[in-house]
């Protein structure tokens, strides 16, 4: 019990999971995608912002003071200095080398100080300073520092490692009028973006870069915040899809599915128990208007057919007759799936088409279809199940069905397959397939787009020609692997174009010698009688298996579907 609830839940879980994995993937993409314009578009404003600072500070610091001519005083000390000298930065012996720098108040110093000062005034700047650097060292040189914390604050002339790739974005290739700039971690105020302006001389010389320091703190929260936000929205979308998808799905797939095999059930107890109830599938209220619903008016009539026929019966049948009666009625019902009225289509004078299944046991796994999608559109199936038996059987009509709903809903050959593939695949204990071949031909022009999934290959008479063997593409076997890939492929059919469809119980048909009837012998006997119709054909070729094999088991189903296209 506890198994058959598992399995009959299955479904509704995958789709669950499907649905949940579809949204995770989605959400995380756009998350992706949000985050990234959102660290994009904030990261420009700072830096915007950092510009129109250092820009006004560069033409304060060149023509409200020599900022100029100070780095160029600074930098001929500094450069004067050898490399056991700059060694001893931030001693006081260090700090002698430039005594006769003038920091005092009115100095140039001061001026430029003041200057710095006075344009760092907003929380997202954290530092501004007049600094150039040492190529050769990998070091840059501090002209003015307007930190106000003397324990962090550089003196002019004092110098400190930097990456050799920061140095290449401000010197190498330099546009004044491009926006240079790099971003940093501060161990005090945290990530930082440091834009820079070059104070040019008249000559076209650089003495010293303008840099500001502008904190990016907000950019990191605000992607933090809205990271959380995206989660939330996306979490709560996730669980109505899955809530909404999952109940559509048990509505429409799941509950008419349990109410079927709930009543095959108690169908079963009461049988092994002698009830005679013949009420299992009556009222199911199964109103789907799809093959759910034929299946259980078809399950209605088996079992008013079984309840009649039993009434009949003495006490002395054998267990093998109930089972040969049973069967009796597979059969019956698995012809009455198949299409068996010839012409189908009495008023239709563009195509002529006739079929033939014959099982190998009672019941087979081939099937073939044929309908029509909409006034110019008719689709053509031939389908052979892996096994033999009431287990084919079974796959096979829930493949039939699952093929002619795809169908319907205007889907091309390959998509057909494809949905077809999945639904098989999603619950598939026994690991069955089923070998395919999906066409839909257009009427009014003679357009057939095909898809062939591991089925045999089509054989093809064009007008006044013979009968060859198209060798089409193949994907897969539906129901073999969930990945599976289709393609479409199209044949022009031209009025008395003949198009032959079959089953491999066709070539491998064995005679009592062990002997295959073959391909070529198929052809053969196609050309022995090109001009027959399509009837006459898939007779003919039936008639000339019977002789060929004559008294030996049929081991696999015989399935042919030939049609003729006429055109208008």
């Amino acid at each position: 019990m506890n198994k058959d609830k598992k399995n009959t839940k299955s479904l509704s879980a995958k789709t669950l999971r499907s649905t949940i994995v579809s949204c995770i993937i989605f959400g995380l993409v756009a998350q992706i995608v949000a985050l990234s314009f959102y660290a994009y578009s904030l990261t420009k404003k700072f830096i915007d912002i950092g510009y129109s600072v250092a820009t006004q500070a560069k033409v304060s610091a060149q023509h409200g003071a020599d900022g100029n001519g100070f780095s160029y005083q600074i930098m001929d000390i500094y450069n004067s200095l050898t490399p056991e000298q700059k060694a001893k930065m931030g001693t006081e012996e260090y700090r002698s080398y430039y005594a006769g720098v003038d920091m005092e108040k009115g100095s140039t110093y001061d001026l430029l100080y003041n200057i710095l000062l006075n344009n760092r005034r907003t929380d997202e700047i954290q530092y501004i300073y007049l600094a150039t650097f040492d190529k050769e060292n990998n070091a840059i040189i501090y002209i003015t520092d307007c930190d106000e914390n003397p324990d962090t604050a550089f003196l002019p002339g004092d110098w400190e490692y930097i990456d050799p790739k920061e140095i290449d974005i401000f010197t190498n290739d330099f546009d004044p009028e491009a926006k240079k700039f790099f971003l940093d971690m501060d161990e005090n105020v945290g990530p930082l973006c440091t834009v820079a302006m070059p104070l040019i001389t008249p000559e076209g010389d650089i003495p010293a870069f303008l840099f500001v320091d502008v904190s990016v703190k907000e950019v990191i929260q605000g992607l933090l915040n809205l990271a959380i936000q995206l989660f939330i929205m996306f979490v709560v979308l996730t669980v109505l899809l899955a809530v909404v998808q999952t109940r559509s799905i048990k509505k429409k797939l799941v509950t008419p599915i349990n109410k079927i095999a709930d009543a095959s059930k108690a169908y079963v107890n009461d049988r092994m128990n002698g009830i005679d109830n013949k009420e299992h599938f009556q009222g199911l209220g199964i109103d789907t208007n799809d093959e759910l619903e034929n299946l259980a008016d078809t399950m209605n009539d088996m079992e008013k057919n079984i309840a009649e026929y039993e009434a009949n019966l003495t006490q002395i049948i054998s267990e093998k007759q109930r089972i040969n009666t049973e069967l009796s009625l597979a059969t019956t019902i698995q012809e009455a799936m198949l299409p068996h009225v010839f012409p189908p289509f009495p008023n239709r004078k563009e195509f002529d088409i006739y079929a033939k299944m014959k099982p190998a046991r009672e019941v087979g796994g081939d099937f073939y279809d044929y309908f029509l999608i909409d006034d110019d559109h008719l689709g053509l199936v031939i389908a052979d199940v892996s096994g033999k038996g009431i287990p084919a059987a079974l796959f096979m009509m829930i493949s039939m069905t699952i093929l002619k709903n795809a169908a319907k809903l205007g889907n091309s050959p390959a998509e057909i397959l494809r949905h077809a593939n999945e639904s098989l695949c999603a619950n598939n204990p026994t690991d069955m397939f089923v070998t395919t071949w999906v066409g839909i031909l257009e009427i009014s022009t003679g357009k057939l787009e095909a898809s062939n999934g591991g089925h045999e290959y089509p054989i093809i008479k064009r007008a006044g020609g013979d009968y060859q063997v198209y060798t089409d593409p193949h994907g897969f076997v539906v129901g073999g692997l969930r990945e599976s890939l289709y393609h479409n492929y199209r044949l022009d059919l031209k009025p008395g174009d003949k198009l032959f469809l079959y089953t491999d119980g066709v070539p491998e048909a064995t005679n009592s010698e062990n002997k295959l009837y073959k391909m070529t012998k198929l052809v053969e006997v196609l050309n022995s009688k090109k001009d027959a119709t399509v009837q006459e054909q898939v007779e003919n070729i039936e008639q000339s298996i019977s002789t060929f094999v004559k008294d030996a088991e049929q081991f696999d189903d015989l399935t042919m579907l030939a049609i003729e296209y006429k055109g208008k």
